[in-house]
């Protein structure tokens, strides 16, 4: 009896659609690396992708028990869900669908997408990292808090999920929030005013069909809202912050940040960086020894949150100087140093590395992307199936890798998590 060994899937009738365009486009075949963490006798006995592909294994297989969580944290590129939206539903429909994972209780500005956050109603006031100024509380792995004016309240569709986490912030002079299913009352917060982080957890009817938060008084902080099903299959949390880099990243609060990422239990942390960073340098508001001191520092922490994880740096895509003047179609300043050190960072650091940049067709890629009608006029943030040509190459890359790795070695399976009792309430450090 032969053993078994992952194939690639059948490509969905939307990458075929994509590769076509690709070609066009003049992509190259997307490659990673997955450098070898754990030598031995002249062989490689684990990768830096292996505890992922470890996960995918179990859920091709069918031995899997719990959802496989990725963390993808990002910059403007995959704050409104794209890109990562392909990735999502790409290995959803190979692997199996676990649910939503972090939501937000409305969304970053009046303006876009809300496939990743509630149906808002009343005031909620989003602040993030990316801002310049400061924000007054502090950031959890979201990079974003939703403070509420009086009556503000946000409405979730539910798919079937079992279960739901709350991230919330016990402000000094905060009121509740009451969370409603199906418009019956399920669970409050009970806030102090001590300035603590709490994770909320609680167990969904069968059946429901909607979940909302409601804040009757001013103040309440929500950090974030987890929708996840029990069963295997694939949950991608979203962390994407419009104007990051690594560095403010870096603004999140550390023990928060490592709390929640931890109860998150990602499998694999993905890090979408580079653009921010290769502008700020051409700027000169940064310099190389600070994006470097900020992207490890930031791969650090993560994996000190989650040691078990596998991680993968993905690459800033082309970009130029755009503008209106003759060097609007000139490759950026600095773009080259930043994907060298990511590079580089990727792999001091154990972590797989994939050059976006490349894979997209190197210098003049964005240009093509252009004159197809798949960039927006500022020449830095492609649209429609710009993007989700991207979210493909990177999709393909990571199968690629995942045939290449062949089988993991057999593991006794880890003993089930306990499940949370229901309307658990954590203080977060």
């Amino acid at each position: 009896m032969l053993a078994w060994a992952p194939t690639l899937p059948k490509p969905s009738p939307r990458a075929l659609q994509l590769a076509a365009l690709g070609k066009k486009l003049g992509t190259r075949p997307p490659r990673l690396e997955n450098p070898c963490v754990t030598p031995a006798d002249g062989s490689c006995e684990r990768t830096a992708l292996a505890p992922f592909f470890e996960s995918l294994n179990a859920l091709a297989t069918g031995t899997a028990s719990a959802p496989t969580v990725i963390a993808a944290f990002g910059n403007s590129l995959i704050a409104g869900d794209r890109i990562v939206d392909i990735l999502r539903e790409e290995l959803g429909a190979t692997f199996g669908d676990a649910g939503r994972g972090v939501l937000l209780a409305d969304r970053l500005a009046s303006y876009g997408p809300r496939v990743r956050s509630g149906l808002a109603q009343g005031g909620w006031e989003p602040r993030t990292l990316g801002e310049m100024k400061l924000a007054e509380l502090p950031f959890g792995i979201s990079g974003v808090y939703h403070q509420a004016a009086s009556k503000a309240r946000s409405r979730f569709a539910l798919e079937g999920e079992a279960q739901a986490t709350l991230w919330w912030f016990d402000a000094p002079g905060s009121g509740p929030l009451y969370v409603h299913v199906d418009g019956q009352p399920l669970t409050t917060t009970l806030p102090l005013g001590t300035g603590e982080a709490h994770s909320q957890r609680f167990k969904l009817p069968a059946g429901a069909r909607s979940l909302e938060l409601v804040a009757e008084g001013g103040g309440a902080v929500v950090q974030g809202l987890v929708l996840q099903h029990s069963r295997p299959g694939i949950v991608l949390d979203t962390l994407g912050v419009p104007s990051a880099d690594a560095n403010l990243f870096l603004r999140a609060r550390e023990d928060l940040f490592r709390a929640q990422l931890a109860e998150r239990a990602p499998r694999l942390l993905l890090f979408i960086l580079g653009g921010n960073e290769a502008k700020r340098l051409e700027w000169r508001r940064s310099e190389l020894d600070e994006v470097e001191t900020g992207l490890r520092t930031l791969v650090r922490r993560s994996r000190a949150a989650v040691p078990d994880a596998a991680c993968l740096v993905v690459g800033p895509i082309d970009a130029v100087r755009g503008g209106t003047g003759p060097q609007r179609l000139v490759q950026r300043p600095f773009l080259d140093e930043v994907i060298t050190l990511e590079r580089k960072i990727a792999l001091d650091e154990g972590c797989a590395f994939f050059d976006m940049f490349s894979a997209m067709g190197g210098s003049g890629a964005i240009s093509r992307f252009a004159q197809a009608g798949l960039v927006h006029d500022d020449l830095v943030h492609p649209r429609g199936k710009g993007l989700d040509l991207l979210g493909q190459l990177l999709t393909d890359a990571l199968l690629r890798a995942w045939v290449d790795a062949g089988p993991a070695p057999e593991r006794p399976p880890e003993p089930p998590a306990e499940p949370p009792s229901e309307h658990s309430t954590e203080s977060l450090p």
